[in-house]
């Protein structure tokens, strides 16, 4: 498989859970360490995406921080503020959000070795829902990414329209994943309990 790089989107309101979920213990580490970590195991180089002013727990000196200096715009900023710091150190990305505990790093290789040729995006789309925030770009999306905001298009939907993009359906991850926990997000208390409850 051909060397990709991920970014990491952390810069989000976080007003259900309350409190910054980069921060949250998890494991024995906190949430946003446990999944770069994860990101790690397979992706080179990572972009994590804060906002500006956000303060991080320590990161590997390997791992570089981009703040979107856009306020309030989004996934879609995120990304092209985490495509812009990437530079051309890869030509593909896996894009996450920092509250996927579960993520499985077989799963991030399997989304990318399902972008093929013809295509610049790979987004599992499960029971009609996308998940952007679990999915592979190619970095030449940039421009349209940077058109759309401009035009304050802010939706990941608007993107997959203009540019050639796969849809990823369940059967092709359930070998990797069969209950897609790689795509559980920590959104409230109750899950992060939850989540606790599991993983410690």
């Amino acid at each position: 498989m051909n060397q990709f790089g991920a970014v990491l989107l952390c810069g989000g309101q976080s007003s259900r859970m309350g409190r910054s979920k980069a921060w949250l213990p998890v494991g024995g580490t906190t949430m946003l360490q446990r999944v770069v970590g994860i990101l790690s195991e397979v992706a080179h180089p990572i972009v994590v995406v804060a906002a500006v002013g956000q303060s991080l727990p320590s990161l590997p000196s390997n791992v570089i921080v981009a703040h979107d200096e856009i306020d309030g715009k989004g996934p879609l900023a995120g990304l092209a503020a985490g495509l812009a710091a990437m530079g051309k150190q890869t030509n593909t990305i896996y894009l996450s959000a920092c509250d996927v505990p579960f993520l499985n790093a077989t799963f991030v290789q399997r989304v990318v070795a399902l972008l093929d040729e013809t295509h610049v995006i790979a987004v599992p789309r499960i029971d009609g829902h996308f998940h952007p925030l679990a999915a592979v770009y190619r970095v030449s999306i940039r421009e349209t990414a940077a058109q759309l905001l401009a035009s304050d298009r802010l939706r990941m939907k608007d993107l997959f329209a203009l540019v050639a993009t796969r849809e990823i359906t369940h059967a092709e991850l359930a070998s990797v994943d069969p209950e897609l926990q790689s795509l559980r997000n920590i959104n409230t208390p109750e899950d992060y309990e939850a989540c606790r409850t599991t993983l410690g």
